[in-house]
């Protein structure tokens, strides 16, 4: 997870001769957009969960041992599951939900971090001459090819090692106009170091919940999570002023804009 973070800073220091901290946008001035962009990614699991109930066979259990998570847990005996979940304070959705939220902020915002210096660090930096849609675009394909190897083996979409591939590249895509946008708001890519982190950390939440579907339709990662993603994007054109705000950030870090 942290080649990124280390080609970043060879291309950077070593073949560009620049300074890395600024250029990268490595500032730890907090503003509310590092609030946004810890919160949206909770938004995003619980809007995602809702989403995935309009499909097919797939409903919400509030009984944590019929929840698609349990798959992963096949081993445990079924009694032994529901036993560990009855002594839980809250449904283990809040509790996934909060911990997932925090982990940006902690060990996840840190893995997070090694991956964002080199997309929306360098490869943000390099591409902003194109324009804020297309160069989100870009990174976005760069960001799900990168997932490649990871994906083949079973990582997010086991069993579908094929059409996870063609999955996570669309879903990045969707995902990085979202991602680069709270990045440039905040001027910082510490801010989506935290939303990728809070993102890795509540992927799961909807699992928790749901019961029917599979990986490649449901949960945020599956169709499911596609289309809030898709609606997102649609907020941001019709509210957001993306175009608008990348010219702002292009001429404070003195980048030459597209034409």
């Amino acid at each position: 997870m942290f080649t990124p973070m280390i080609s970043a800073i060879i291309t950077q220091k070593f073949i560009f001769h620049e300074n890395i901290l600024k250029p990268l946008g490595v500032s730890f001035r907090i503003n509310r957009w590092f609030i946004i962009a810890l919160l949206l990614p909770a938004f995003l699991a619980v809007g995602t969960t809702l989403v995935s109930v309009l499909f097919p066979d797939v409903s919400i259990t509030l009984d944590p041992a019929e929840a698609n998570v349990f798959a992963f847990f096949e081993n445990i005996p079924i009694d032994q599951r529901v036993t560990d979940i009855s002594f839980l304070p809250v449904h283990p959705f809040i509790l996934t939900l909060i911990a997932g939220t925090l982990a940006g902020l902690t060990i996840n915002g840190i893995a997070g971090f090694g991956e964002e210096l080199g997309w929306r660090g360098l490869l943000i930096h390099e591409s902003a001459s194109l324009g804020f849609w297309k160069s989100s675009w870009i990174i976005g394909t760069v960001w799900g090819v990168w997932h490649l190897p990871f994906i083949i083996n079973g990582y997010n979409y086991p069993g579908h090692p094929i059409a996870g591939v063609f999955m996570i590249t669309l879903w990045t895509i969707l995902f990085s106009p979202i991602i680069a946008y709270v990045r440039i708001r905040s001027s910082s890519v510490i801010s989506a170091a935290i939303m990728h982190g809070a993102i890795n950390g509540t992927a799961m939440t909807p699992a928790i919940v749901l019961k029917g579907g599979d990986s490649l339709t449901i949960g945020v990662m599956g169709v499911a999570g596609l289309v809030v993603l898709l609606l997102m994007n649609l907020l941001l054109i019709s509210f957001g002023k993306p175009s608008k705000w990348h010219n702002i950030w292009l001429k404070a870090d003195g980048i030459n804009a597209a034409g």
